[in-house]
């Protein structure tokens, strides 16, 4: 894959205010200097942290797009997965996968299911039991503590607190389902936020100062961050860190102008500290 940018497929939804999925990970891919190429799951107004909403959705649309990208030749050198909202559409994920993963092909899974404990109103048992499959095919999987106990089909500890050594046991139980590297994000601990990495078995993390409250596409932000970073050549750590780093600073910017919460982030102020 010479002679072009890289190049990232991005399957997530299209929100139109509220600075997550798509509309926020297109412009940080592109601030990083890879091409974002997405592959819609649904159309949204306004996400559904918003009173009222409109949805669109693309299950039956998805898999002619992706197939229409396969007849023009299309390559990607990474496949970053986010919001889905049906069985069906993680089984058009799965062929897409199947379709364009190619051995230096990085496949990013962000399993966007829900946080602090809970599951978003889309979310299903069933359906979080189907996001399972994909991480068989996942070289890397991004999830919060409530993902991860999901994804584990186990409790969610009662103080949202995980220390050290149940963190390794989640993470090694993850990958024992497929992806090389798992980063669980969001750990709260007093005025601190962690980010946990298991990477080819070896387990580190690091910690930031915990900024205002949590906000729409902080996660959708550090999967962008991430995956940009591994198809240019960088650490997952050294991804994930810089990821962390933005997002305090928009997380700051964001308190500094009183944002409501569902506004996301205004990652806009920062866009050319990404530059690569």
């Amino acid at each position: 894959m010479t002679g072009r940018q890289k190049r990232i497929a991005l399957i997530n939804d299209i929100t139109g205010f509220g600075r997550c999925s798509v509309t926020v990970q297109l412009p940080l891919i592109s601030a990083m200097r890879v091409q974002a190429c997405p592959l819609p799951t649904a159309i949204l107004s306004v996400h559904t942290g918003f009173p009222n909403h409109y949805f669109d959705d693309y299950t039956d649309r998805m898999r002619p797009y992706m197939e229409n990208w396969q007849a023009n030749g299309l390559a990607f050198d990474a496949v970053l997965t986010g919001f889905l909202g049906s069985e069906a559409q993680i089984e058009v994920v799965l062929d897409c996968i199947g379709r364009f993963k190619k051995k230096e092909t990085i496949v990013v899974v962000d399993p966007v299911m829900g946080d602090n404990g809970k599951l978003y109103s889309s979310y299903t048992p069933a359906l979080c039991a189907k996001m399972r499959q994909l991480l068989p095919h996942a070289d890397v999987v991004t999830p919060n503590l409530t993902e991860a106990c999901r994804l584990l089909d186990i409790p969610y500890p009662a103080d949202g607190y995980a220390d050290d050594v149940a963190l390794l046991r989640m993470a090694a139980d993850i990958a024992a389902m497929g992806p090389r590297d798992v980063v669980i994000t969001g750990l709260y601990e007093g005025d601190r936020i962690k980010t946990y990495l298991y990477e080819n078995g070896a387990e580190r993390s690091f910690d930031n100062e915990k900024v205002g409250h949590d906000r729409s596409g902080a996660g959708d932000a550090f999967a962008a961050i991430v995956a940009a970073s591994l198809v240019q050549g960088i650490s997952l750590e050294e991804g994930a860190r810089r990821a962390a780093d933005f997002i305090g600073r928009c997380l700051g910017y964001a308190e500094a102008l009183d944002l409501p919460w569902n506004w996301g982030l205004p990652f806009e102020e920062y866009l050319g500290e990404l530059a690569m």
